[in-house]
């Protein structure tokens, strides 16, 4: 099994800055893309920003100049530096990531979320 942890969120004032961090564990030969999501209150979940094994990343136009994804392989981690937080920023961001993982016998791709962390930006 794959377990995902946020770490990172809070209530930050527009302008500001937060550093979100995700961890991934358990079973893992290689993860390929990793990203950020995000849903607010009432609206769907959409994509945030992604990155994949070999440094290639795609965002949402609304977050394009304020947000950046980075990874660290070493320790199975995906970043995502906001600066800039405007209110409508205001949601619980996720991580989710691709991983090649084993199980049940044999080896497959898995798509793996995490808990989610809450970010509050106050105007």
């Amino acid at each position: 099994q794959v377990q995902l942890v946020e770490s990172g969120g809070g209530l930050v004032q527009a302008g500001g800055s937060l550093r979100l961090s995700c961890a991934a564990s358990g079973n893992i030969f290689s993860i390929n893309t990793m990203g950020w999501y995000r849903q607010a209150p009432g609206k769907q979940r959409e994509l945030v920003e992604r990155i994949t094994n070999g440094g290639s990343t795609n965002y949402a136009d609304s977050v394009k100049g304020r947000f950046n994804i980075s990874r660290d392989n070493s320790k199975n981690t995906v970043y995502l530096q906001k600066n800039t937080l405007k209110p409508e920023d205001t949601a619980v961001y996720y991580c989710n990531e691709d991983v090649l993982t084993w199980g049940g016998g044999g080896r497959y791709h898995g798509r793996f979320w995490g808990q989610g962390t809450q970010v509050t930006v106050s105007s």
